[in-house]
């Protein structure tokens, strides 16, 4: 058999170029042979110049204007073939000498040799020597007719030179052609093939040889006529032949006659598709197959088998139909084919169909049967036991690693250069899918990806090429790790360090072996925010006054690194076999020359993973690449993308990969990160920022309110500009001012400048899940250290001075400095309870803590020296502070230092404390500090005296007011709404008036959180606490007995008169005082004074009580010790809303001592807000209000 064959292999001439005389380098052979192979097309129109017609040519219909000759150049010549009187396109009709002078400077030598290598082909009709680059002595020299000099000129000349002598030989051809058939047609011939010379000698086998040879003559005239480039001629003598053929029986030459006439159809019309020529030609070629098939039955018994013409015929045919739509019948012809070498005797036979079937099955786009008829093809170069073999095989076998997906990097690359060009159809299922990185490692493919593997480096360690075994076993070992035994990887470890023995030092293999890499996050170093996250102002670099959202549009990240300043990758290694690994170096792989990489040495045990730091220096302004690292690992360099991993990676996860390294390894779960652009940027000023008194965590009591120092330096080269300072993070509302005036003042800082401003903190409230964590601790144990994720940053954005570049100014990139705020709150004063004191005990309160501190309403009209050390009592002699309400709040400080307290309740209008009595201290003096030492407790009381609200409204009680009305009442849903919303609103104002402050040290402050624990304790008793009675007393001396009958007398008809005094609050004039005693048997004018704290009037029947210390009613008429002028029981009088009103009376006390004065009435026609107010169980209950009692001392005469 013979490669390459296609049905217009019939009309093809075959020249052999054979290089003569000395050895010719072999760059130079090629380009004469290229220069040689360039004409294999001459028209048969260029050969007229050359062409004598001696007597009438025997092509008749010579097409001389359209036909051609057709030349198969063959270097180096070939072994003649048995066959070829059966099939004249075998025959080496011509020889073409190439000699290169300079070599062979002994012209007579190169022709002998020249003709000493023609005489190996008998058959050849033409002869030519060519002979390049001559001297100048030898172009002198006498004129040779043996030897064509080509002198050196340019390669146009040359080119037009070799055309002529082509043309002159095909000329030759052609005259030696006519000569041959006029012979044959006159003469006859003995035209004999393999198969006739192993038959027998018999009488009838002589008889029908004489019969058959007219029929072979006119075949071989015909393909004489085929090969002059005249196909008609030729088509006629075949159908000659194939009717003498089938006469006489002579099956294999109708097969060959029939086959010729096909050669001669598809000549006749070259470059025409035609579907009649289409299903014509493949009608012929089944026919010759079947005839070819019957002349190999009736042969069988002789030793050579024309089987293989069969063979050549079926991938003729498929060779012609070889596309996507007739796929389906070319791959049956193929594999019919493959079928039939079980009959080949000769193994070179078999290579070379094996070799023709793999190469039409990669035409079809059948990658994998392509594949698997080349490794056919390597094992039959595997059988030879020769270096020049396993090269081949080794080479074949790398043709199919792309099929397998076992390729080379170096291959993939240019598969992948070649695959950016547009193709014709989406549909070839050869084409390469964007998964194809990860089909690399298909788990279904493992054993004869491994097969394939193993099959190359055995070849390539027969070949003796290192580097080749270097790259299968490096393959091998990274691909099919897992599915290796412990021996096997060290096997092939070994094999790697032998092949690596045999390579020059620093030799560079484009396949990785271990271990396997990946990218994990890239920093700065010496910079806090190394982490690639989503600041907002990126991961190191921005850029100053852009346009906001300018770079929202891609979702790459970018990074910018400053020229001369380092940075570094963190990288990831793991080696998942079972022998120890060192990396002699390893650095990152930068090809765009303006980086400095630093390389760094490795040991990995066994199964394990690292992480490593590989740092670098940028050199130069511009973009930066970092597709991987590069590796000096088991003798030679190799680089290792971070893709390849991320997608092997990527692969474990979606269970197409055998198995994760890393995993493996004990490593982290995969997660996909996306590699930054990186850029390159002029040097830029570099803040370093110090927290003064250390970088650990700033320790504050919950509530404390602390000055930090930060001390900013510039490291760089570059002064600093301009900047800014911007919050970010969580609890950012507790830095609570920053000193920006201090920092903008030192701008701009030059070179080695620094500056520090103060940033106030307030310590946050930790939540109950942080006092629980902390609850088992000691004091002194209790956490120190700042959780992470819950602190505040300071971004500090600067830049530089502009560049000025042609007469613009330009603005450099800035930079972003993030200062961590590790602030560690500790749980400082502690709020054991607040509770709503039940008023068991008596207690004195000075008149500074029951005045409004706006001191709006004097609570006298007399000398400010008579009230300012005089204390009103508001006691019940029986019952303690009587109407008083006191909240207790209980502090306890679990830490190691002092804490002074200062309770502060504010009014509306005043920022100003109030002074706050302690329960230890409720003598005569107001205590303003509480000290609270470790380990201890206190208790503080606020009085909530001035907390009421002025007017006892009926919105309070909208909701139980309005039970009668629909359910869907608008209205009564917007009242109840308000009511609510104006109600918690006063319950907030009365928290938010209480402030618990404390100090500790010098600088040491803050605030205790009581608003929930004062809620919660306030939450029953809040309505008593804010809304007011309905009525309020208070009992006065008349200040002038005939202005007090004067007012009364303007209504006669009611003792009371009324007053119009707008104060929010009862009037406090001459209150009765402990300390301005009243004189016994003197008569006494006094006044009660009633106020209606409601919006409507109130009527009811007043009463005036007096008791002595004994808790015995003075104004018993039995026992009387108080005489009394005026009505003191069942007085009736009407209030107005808001207002007051005054009734008279004088008492006469008989007995010197202590009495309390107690007014009560009994409202008629109580209103449904009286009643509420009242918490009346019945309509029918009276409702009763009682005021204060108000003590009285009577002294006795003199």
């Amino acid at each position: 058999m013979e490669p390459g064959l296609s049905i217009e292999s019939g009309s093809a001439i075959r020249v052999a170029v054979l290089p003569v005389g000395g050895t010719i380098p072999p760059p130079r052979l090629r380009e004469y042979a290229a220069l040689v192979a360039r004409h294999a097309r001459v028209d048969l129109a260029s050969l007229r110049t050359y062409y004598s017609e001696h007597q009438k040519s025997p092509f008749a219909h010579q097409p001389w204007e359209t036909g051609c000759l057709r030349l198969k150049f063959v270097l180096g010549g070939c072994v003649p073939s048995p066959w070829e009187d059966f099939q004249s396109s075998r025959k080496v009709l011509a020889v073409i000498g190439i000699c290169h002078l300079p070599s062979s400077p002994d012209l007579d030598r190169v022709a002998a040799d020249f003709v000493d290598a023609a005489r190996t082909y008998p058959s050849a009709l033409a002869r030519r020597c060519f002979a390049f680059c001559p001297r100048d002595a030898q172009m002198a020299g006498k004129k040779r007719d043996d030897i064509i000099m080509f002198p050196p000129s340019d390669q146009q000349s040359v080119e037009l030179h070799m055309l002529t002598m082509i043309q002159d030989l095909a000329a030759s051809l052609l005259m030696e052609f006519e000569k041959w058939v006029l012979r044959a047609e006159s003469t006859g011939t003995i035209l004999k093939t393999p198969l006739d010379s192993q038959s027998s000698l018999g009488s009838e086998e002589v008889i029908k040889a004489k019969k058959r040879r007219l029929g072979r003559a006119q075949k071989i005239i015909g393909d004489y006529c085929l090969l002059a480039g005249s196909p008609m001629d030729a088509n006629a003598h075949y159908t000659t032949a194939i009717e003498l053929a089938r006469l006489t029986g002579d099956v294999f030459w109708h097969a060959g006659a029939l086959e010729g006439s096909v050669c001669a159809l598809v000549a006749d019309r070259m470059g025409q598709s035609d579907p009649v020529l289409e299903d014509e030609v493949k009608y012929r070629y089944y026919t010759i197959i079947q005839l070819y098939r019957r002349a190999t039955l009736q042969d069988n018994a002789q030793r050579v088998s024309p089987v293989s013409f069969e063979l050549e015929a079926a991938l003729k045919l498929a060779r012609y139909l070889c596309r996507q739509e007739l796929a389906k019948e070319v791959s049956d012809l193929l594999m019919g084919a493959a079928d039939g070498a079980k009959a080949l005797i000769d193994a070179s036979d078999r290579l070379i169909l094996y070799i023709e079937i793999a190469r039409l099955f990669g035409t079809l786009g059948y990658k994998r049967k392509a594949a698997f008829f080349s490794r056919q093809v390597a094992q039959l170069y595997l059988q030879q036991d020769n270096a020049y073999a396993a090269m081949s095989a080794m080479q074949v076998l790398t043709m199919t690693t792309n099929a397998y997906h076992v390729q080379s990097r170096k291959t993939s690359k240019i598969n992948h250069d070649s695959s950016k060009e547009p193709r014709a159809s989406s549909s070839d299922s050869g084409k390469v899918h964007p998964q194809a990185i990860v089909s690399l490692f298909e788990s279904q493919w493992s054993t004869l990806q491994m097969v394939v593997l193993r099959e190359i480096l055995m070849s390539s360690i027969r070949a003796a090429d290192p580097l080749s075994s270097w790259s299968a076993a490096a393959r091998l070992l990274r691909s099919f790790y897992p599915l290796i035994t412990p021996a096997g990887q060290s096997g092939l470890a070994s094999s790697l360090a032998n092949s690596a023995d045999k390579l020059p030092t620093g030799t560079r293999c484009a396949d990785p072996c271990l271990p396997f890499i990946r990218d994990i996050v890239k920093r700065n170093p010496g910079k806090k925010e190394w982490w690639t996250g989503a600041g907002p102002s990126g991961p190191f670099i921005y850029t100053p006054f852009s346009k906001a959202g300018a770079s929202s549009g891609t979702s790459k990240q970018e990074v910018s690194w400053i020229v001369g300043e380092p940075v570094q990758v963190m990288v990831e290694l793991a080696n998942p076999c079972s022998f120890d690994l060192v990396i002699e170096s390893i650095y990152l792989s930068v090809h765009s020359g303006n980086f400095d990489a630093f390389p760094v040495s490795v040991s990995l045990p066994p199964n394990t993973s690292k992480l490593v730091l590989l740092s670098g220096i940028p050199t130069q302004v511009g973009p930066i690449s970092i597709p991987g690292c590069i590796v000096h690992c088991f003798g030679v360099i190799t680089e290792h993308l971070f893709k390849e991993v991320d997608c092997l990676l990527l692969g474990a996860a979606q269970g197409l990969v055998l198995s994760d390294p890393f995993r493996c390894c004990g490593s982290s779960k995969f997660k996909s990160v996306n590699f930054p652009s990186i850029s390159v940027v002029p040097p830029l000023p570099l803040l370093v920022a110090n927290v003064v008194g250390g970088d650990g965590s700033i320790l504050l009591y919950e509530g404390e309110i602390r000055d930090v120092l930060i001390t900013l330096t510039n490291a760089g080269t570059v002064p600093v500009e301009e900047a800014n300072i911007a919050l970010s993070g969580k609890n950012q509302d507790s830095v609570i001012s920053i000193a920006h005036s201090t920092w903008k003042s030192a701008l701009p800082i030059k070179p080695g400048g620094e500056v520090t401003f103060a940033v106030t903190l307030r310590a946050w409230h930790l939540s109950s899940a942080d006092l629980e964590a902390d609850g088992s601790r000691s004091p002194a144990s209790s956490r120190r250290i700042a959780r992470e994720g819950i602190n505040p940053f300071l971004n500090i954005h600067y830049a530089g001075p502009a560049n000025p570049e042609n007469g613009d100014i330009s603005l450099p990139p800035g930079r972003r400095l993030v200062v961590p705020l590790n602030i560690c709150v500790v749980q400082g004063m502690r709020l054991v309870r607040a509770r709503l004191l039940s008023m068991e005990i008596p207690a004195r309160f000075t008149e500074a803590h029951l005045r409004p501190v706006s001191g709006k309403d004097d609570i006298s009209t007399g000398n400010d020296t008579e009230r300012t050390n005089i204390n009103l009592l508001k006691i019940d002699p029986y019952k303690g502070s009587w109407g008083l309400c006191l909240l207790e709040l209980e502090l306890f400080n679990p830490t190691d230092v002092v804490f002074d307290v200062d309770v502060a309740v504010h009014s509306d209008d005043t920022n100003v404390d109030q002074r706050v009595i302690s329960e230890g201290s409720a003598g005569d003096a107001a205590c303003h500090k509480t000290r609270i030492d470790r380990d201890y407790s206190a208790r503080v009381l606020i009085p909530l005296e001035n907390f009421k609200l002025p007017v006892l409204d009926a919105s309070f009680f909208v909701k139980e007011s309005s039970s009668d009305e629909p359910l869907g009442s608008r209205a009564a849903a917007i009242a109840e709404r308000n009511a609510k919303a104006e109600l918690n609103a006063s319950i907030n104002n009365l928290i938010s008036k209480i402030k618990v402050k404390w100090h500790s040290g010098r600088n040491s402050s803050g605030e205790l959180n009581i608003k929930d624990a004062i809620q919660a304790a306030l939450q029953a008793s809040i309505m008593d606490i804010l809304l007011p009675d309905p009525l309020t007393f208070s009992f006065k001396l008349a200040k002038n007995r005939i202005a007090t009958n004067a007012d009364s007398s303007k209504d006669s008809g009611n003792p009371s008169t009324h007053s119009s005094d707008g104060n929010v609050g009862p009037s406090t004039d001459n209150v009765l005082r402990c300390d301005d005693p009243i004189s016994a048997h003197a008569m006494t004018h006094m006044e009660v004074q009633i106020r209606n704290n409601t919006k409507e009037i109130i009527q009811m029947n007043l009463s005036i009580s007096c008791k002595d210390v004994a808790g015995d009613n003075c104004f018993d008429e039995n026992s009387a010790t108080v005489l009394w002028a005026g009505v003191l029981s069942d007085i009736h009088l009407e209030v107005p809303p808001l207002q007051e009103v005054v009734h008279p009376f004088s008492v006469y006390f008989l007995v010197p001592g202590d009495y309390s004065l107690q007014a009560s009435s009994v409202i008629i026609d109580a209103t449904d807000v009286l009643r509420a107010r009242a918490k009346a169980e019945s309509p029918d209950e009276p409702i009763l209000c009682r005021g204060s009692p108000f003590h009285i001392r009577v002294v006795g005469t003199a």
